[in-house]
C-alpha cells in the first residue's frame, strides 16, 4: 500500500518529480563517468608499467662487493626462479636485467636505465609495443615503419622509444655506444645496434631502453646465473600484496636474506644502501604499485578532483530533495491530517514519505547509472585521441580509456539513493509530527 501511495504521489507531482529525477540521473551519470575514468587511468597505468618496468610482484635484489658499490643484481637466478614457479604455479615469470648507463650517438648522449630482456619469453611485451613510423623521430620522413622487435633476440641490439631516437638523432640500423660503471668501479662500454623504435608510452618510456640481456651482462661483467629482477605476473593484480607476503615467507624459510619491505621504486634505494656497511646479497620484494609510486599522483589528483566535484553535487542534490519534499508536505498537509484521523500512525506517515524519496532515488539513479555506463563503454570503444601531448604523457596513453565495473554502478546508485532518503528525513519527520485536527483544517 505504501509503495502504491508513494508512486502515485510522484506521478501526481510529475513536474517537480521530473526535474528532481533528471538532476539525480545526471549527477549519477557524472559519478559513473568519473569512476570509469579513474579505473581507466589505473588500468592503463598498470598495463603500461607492467610492459615497461615492473611485474605485479617483483623479486629484485642488490649486491655489494664493497660497502660503497651497489648493483641491482640477483645471484642464483635459476634457483630463485624455480622457487617462485613452485610457489606460484599459475603465475607467469620473466627474468630481466637492470642497468644504468649513458647512451652515446654521433651527435649527443642521454642517461637511461637499460632493461635487458630475452625476447623469446616476452610475447606479451612484443604484442603490446607498437613500433613508431619514421616521421615520429625523423623530421619530414615518410610514415613507414622500420625494424622488428623480434630482432632483439640478436646480440648487441637495442630498442629505443621515439622521443629518445629523435633526441639522439638515430634511426633503425644505426649504432650507439653504451657506457656503464662496473661493480669494481671501472667504466665499461659496448656497441649496440638500434633494431626497433617504438611509440612513446608516457613518462616511463623516457627513462629506459630495452636491450638484449647479454648487453647488460657484458657491461657489468655478470655471469649467466645472475639477473636484475624476476617479475611475476598474476591473473588478478589486486592480489599482489598477499602474493608478495607468501613469497617472502618462502624465501626466508629457504635461508635467503630479504630486505624489509619499502614502498618505493628500486632505483630510489641506491643512496641509502651505499651508506650501509653490509656486503653480499640482499633480496628485495616489491609490488607494481611500489615500482610506479612516483606516478600514483595522477590517480590521486583525478580522485581528489572527482571527490570535490561529487561532494558539491551531493550538497546541491540534498538541498533540492529537502526543498521538494518540504513542498510536498505543505501541499499535502490536509491529506496527512485525514490519514492520521483514520488511524495511520506517525511512523507510518514518516515511512510513506521516506519510501517516496527512496523510490524516486532508485528509479532516477538507476537510469543515470545505466546511461553513464553506456556512455563510458561507448567512449572506450571509440577511444578518442587525446589532443594534448602533455596529457598523453601523464595518462601513458594516446587515447582515452574507460573501465566500467559493476561495483561502481552499484556504488553510484547507492550513494545518491541514500542521499535522497537522508534528505527526505526532516521533511518526513515534520509531516509525522503534524496534529490531525490542525492538518485537516490547513488551507493552501
Amino acid at each position: 500500500m505504501f509503495l502504491t501511495i508513494a508512486f502515485r504521489n510522484l506521478v501526481q507531482a510529475r513536474r517537480r518529480t521530473g526535474i528532481l529525477a533528471l538532476a539525480l540521473a545526471l549527477v549519477t551519470m557524472l559519478l559513473v563517468l568519473l569512476l570509469a575514468l579513474s579505473s581507466g587511468i589505473t588500468d592503463t597505468m598498470i598495463r603500461s608499467a607492467t610492459i615497461l618496468s615492473t611485474g605485479h610482484v617483483n623479486l629484485g635484489g642488490f649486491f655489494k662487493a664493497k660497502p660503497s658499490a651497489v648493483a641491482p643484481a640477483v645471484k642464483d637466478a635459476s634457483q630463485l626462479r624455480a622457487l617462485i614457479e613452485d610457489t606460484l604455479p599459475q603465475a607467469r615469470v620473466v627474468s630481466r636485467m637492470r642497468g644504468f648507463g649513458r647512451i652515446i650517438s654521433p651527435t649527443t648522449s642521454i642517461q637511461v636505465g637499460m632493461t635487458g630482456i630475452d625476447v623469446s619469453e616476452e610475447q606479451p611485451f612484443v604484442e603490446a609495443i607498437r613500433l613508431a613510423p619514421r616521421s615520429n623521430y625523423v623530421e619530414g620522413a615518410a610514415e613507414e615503419i622500420e625494424g622488428r622487435l623480434e630482432d632483439l633476440a640478436k646480440p648487441n641490439t637495442a630498442m629505443l622509444f621515439a622521443a629518445q631516437a629523435k633526441r639522439l638523432g638515430v634511426q633503425v640500423g644505426d649504432s650507439l655506444t653504451a657506457i656503464a660503471e662496473t661493480l669494481q668501479g671501472r667504466r665499461n662500454s659496448t656497441e649496440i645496434e638500434v633494431v626497433a623504435i617504438a611509440h612513446d608510452i608516457g613518462f616511463l618510456s623516457n627513462f629506459s631502453i630495452f636491450v638484449h640481456e647479454d648487453v647488460v651482462r657484458e657491461l657489468y661483467h655478470l655471469g649467466e646465473d645472475v639477473t636484475g629482477v624476476v617479475q611475476i605476473y598474476l591473473d588478478d593484480y589486486e592480489r599482489s600484496p598477499q602474493v608478495m607476503a607468501v613469497l617472502r615467507e618462502r624465501l626466508v624459510e629457504a635461508g635467503h636474506d630479504v630486505m624489509e619491505h619499502e614502498a618505493a621504486p628500486f632505483f630510489t634505494k641506491f643512496g641509502p644502501l651505499q651508506g650501509s656497511g653490509w656486503t653480499g646479497q640482499k633480496l628485495d620484494l616489491t609490488t607494481w604499485r611500489d615500482e610506479v609510486l612516483i606516478l600514483t599522483w595522477v590517480l590521486t589528483a583525478v580522485d581528489t578532483v572527482s571527490f570535490a566535484l561529487v561532494s558539491i553535487l551531493l550538497v546541491l542534490i540534498g538541498i533540492g530533495v529537502m526543498n521538494s519534499m518540504g513542498i510536498s508536505v505543505r501541499e499535502r498537509t490536509a491529506e496527512i491530517g485525514t490519514l492520521r484521523a483514520i488511524g495511520m500512525g506517525r511512523w507510518s506517515v514518516m515511512a510513506m514519505f521516506m519510501l517516496e524519496a527512496l523510490l524516486l532515488g532508485l528509479l532516477a539513479t538507476g537510469v543515470g547509472a545505466a546511461a553513464g555506463g553506456l556512455v563510458a563503454l561507448g567512449l572506450d570503444i571509440w577511444a578518442p585521441t587525446i589532443p594534448s601531448k602533455a596529457v598523453q604523457a601523464i595518462l601513458m596513453s594516446e587515447s582515452l580509456h574507460m573501465v566500467v565495473r559493476p561495483l561502481q554502478l552499484g556504488l553510484a546508485v547507492a550513494t545518491f539513493s541514500g542521499l535522497a532518503v537522508s534528505a527526505a528525513f526532516f521533511p518526513a519527520l515534520r509531516a509525522a509530527r503534524l496534529q490531525p485536527v490542525t492538518a485537516i483544517h490547513h488551507v493552501g
